[in-house]
């Protein structure tokens, strides 16, 4: 790959968003000053000066304004869709919240040429990410222990490319190859799993689907669990977090399964208005889980 679109959206954590972009072209500059990187960052509406400090710090950074209402997913999907207007060999999605280590694009490149010759077509290569302060796995390529149940085990670096069957978009590069068999992220999510579901769509079209042989980079895992105080709610709090986009995301998940899982809905279904009128039970039941 020569020239790469990497793709970011924020919203109001301006600090993250310049140390993620500060990371991204150190890495470039230090370890592949010949590869051609065009960020593209998608502002939802932040009002603590993003743009502003992203424009003054790089402002070599194709800025797209959001609404408002994007979320995580509209917000990449409109970076993407901006990218996807001109001819790239590689699309990286970045987590605005993500620092990737120097070797990033060594491994991702890597990972690619390797896919080529096992695969002899393009990929994606999904880079895991650890705590900065623990050192514990994070995010990454996932493979399932049971698709019914829709659980999985996540894959951490062994020091070899490991295929998977779905990931996380916090490091994750998309070939050329990739985007004209699937497209860019699907309509319908507004913030979570957009990347499980775009994942899966490469799997049911035999896109290799690889995780790197080291860390790329540092994201902490810090989303609290919704269900400590969901108990405490109000019903009406309760069906509020069950469709926020921030919340529960029930929409998005729902859609996931009805593409991906049907055989799930119902029971999916059945877990909302469970969460939503008996949230003691329901708590008590997936503690036992």
């Amino acid at each position: 790959m020569k020239k790469i679109a990497a793709l970011l959206t924020c919203f109001n954590r301006k600090d993250k968003t310049l140390s993620a972009l500060r990371h991204l072209f150190d890495a470039q500059k230090s370890t592949h000053p010949g590869l051609e990187l065009v960020v593209y960052l998608t502002d939802d509406g932040s009002t603590d000066g993003t743009s502003e400090e992203v424009k003054k710090n790089f402002p070599e950074v194709i800025i797209l304004q959001g609404n408002g209402e994007l979320f995580w997913a509209g917000g990449m999907r409109n970076s993407w869709e901006e990218a996807n207007k001109k001819d790239y060999d590689g699309f990286l999605l970045l987590n605005d919240d993500t620092n990737v280590f120097e070797n990033v694009f060594d491994q991702l490149l890597g990972t690619h040429d390797e896919c080529l010759d096992r695969f002899g077509t393009g990929g994606i290569y999904i880079g895991s990410t650890k705590d900065a302060q623990s050192g514990k796995f994070t995010y990454g390529g996932a493979s399932f222990q049971n698709r019914f149940l829709f659980k999985y085990s996540f894959l951490e670096p062994n020091g070899s490319v490991q295929s998977c069957e779905l990931g996380n978009a916090n490091i994750m590069l998309v070939s050329k190859h990739t985007v004209a068999k699937v497209g860019t992220l699907s309509k319908g999510y507004r913030h979570g799993v957009a990347d499980y579901d775009y994942t899966l769509k490469a799997l049911n079209k035999k896109i290799p689907l690889l995780v790197p042989p080291l860390y790329c980079g540092t994201c902490s895992h810090d989303h609290s669990d919704i269900y400590q105080t969901f108990p405490q709610k109000t019903l009406k709090e309760r069906f509020r977090l069950l469709r926020h986009p921030l919340g529960l995301d029930f929409n998005s998940n729902l859609l996931l399964m009805r593409k991906h899982f049907p055989v799930r809905v119902p029971f999916v279904v059945g877990a909302a208005v469970l969460k939503v009128i008996f949230p003691k039970i329901y708590v008590k039941g997936r503690g036992k889980g």
